[in-house]
């Protein structure tokens, strides 16, 4: 499972809520161009940000639309610009070592954080790349006021 993200124009998530056949289409053909990836780190920064009570549902999204599509794992959901401005300016505030602290390996195991590989060395550090990618991501997509894409592939 990989948590996949598109920035797309207020315009264009529009377009993708009244048509979501076109956003299956758009999002195939814009992808490598406007898209961002948390690889299989998505479920490992779902549960670091909701320890951290994070503003935004940045993983899953928060609107869902195309609810009879199956993106991969289910329906893709999506995040208007007010709350793609708000996610960026929270995932800036909160660097991945704050995340960390007192975090502890065997708690992502008792949780089931996928994937099951919390016992390795290192394997909490795994995580940080994916986060700065995307709040770096995030950043970007606030500066032009984008909307996002969100889903589980």
């Amino acid at each position: 499972m990989i948590g996949e993200y598109m920035r797309v124009t207020a315009a264009e998530l529009d377009r993708a809520i009244g048509d979501p056949v076109w956003a299956r289409t758009f999002v195939a053909e814009a992808q490598d161009a406007r898209g961002f990836s948390t690889y299989k780190t998505w479920d490992l920064l779902r549960f670091l940000l909701a320890r951290a009570d994070f503003p935004v549902d940045v993983i899953h999204g928060e609107e869902p639309f195309a609810e009879d599509e199956d993106w991969g794992y289910g329906p893709p959901r999506h995040l208007r610009p007010e709350r793609v401005r708000l996610a960026a300016r929270s995932l800036r505030a909160i660097p991945y070592d704050r995340l960390l602290d007192g975090v502890d390996p065997a708690e992502l195991a008792e949780a089931e954080v996928y994937p099951d590989r919390w016992d390795e060395p290192g394997a909490l550090e795994w995580g940080r790349q994916w986060y700065e990618g995307l709040t770096r991501f995030f950043g970007a997509a606030a500066v032009t006021n984008d909307a996002m894409l969100v889903w589980l592939d």
